[in-house]
């Protein structure tokens, strides 16, 4: 596993470096070698951040922490990312029995204001047809409150988003 960090607005030391590396190394055992872990490092305010993503198989897995020490977000964002791991595993070995199916896409961020609504960045990211439970396993894993897939049912684009009830809708188009 390779691990690169990053800093916005600090720069990073050689010791926290190394302890992010030391502690992200634990996890090459779940990943192929050449498998890149991205840590980046941020602060805002009094707020030290953390956020690790890390891609496999087209899939990504993603955690972020911030507490007031860089120290106890890195062991914060570490735990948590060892428990969307042991999810990831769990889930798959029981829903699709060892398949490797799941992928994790990035979800298109467009952000603008309400004056001047313009697309100031654009992601593109291949869509794999899938079941709606595939979708939401993966919206889950990301943490994101909705999903863009093709239903490898209808083959159609669709949506599944969380409701405010904790229950999950599903998005299909009609013409």
């Amino acid at each position: 596993m390779i691990v690169k960090v990053s800093g916005k607005n600090l720069e990073v030391t050689d010791a926290l470096r190394d302890m992010i590396e030391g502690k992200l190394e634990k996890f090459g055992k779940y990943f192929k070698e050449d498998v890149e872990a991205q840590a980046t490092l941020s602060v805002e305010k009094n707020r030290q951040i953390i956020e690790i993503t890390v891609p496999i198989n087209g899939s990504m897995i993603r955690a972020e922490e911030s507490t007031e020490d860089m120290y106890s977000s890195v062991d914060k964002v570490v735990d948590k990312l060892n428990r969307q791991i042991r999810k990831h595993k769990t889930k798959l070995q029981k829903r699709y029995k060892g398949h490797d199916t799941i992928r994790f896409e990035n979800i298109p961020n467009l952000e603008g204001n309400k004056e001047e609504a313009k697309i100031v960045k654009t992601k593109r990211f291949p869509v794999k047809p899938m079941d709606p439970e595939e979708a939401i396993l993966q919206m889950e894993l990301l943490g994101h409150s909705f999903f863009v897939f093709t239903n490898s049912e209808t083959e159609e684009a669709s949506v599944v988003y969380k409701r405010k009830d904790g229950n999950y809708g599903l998005i299909e188009p009609t013409f």
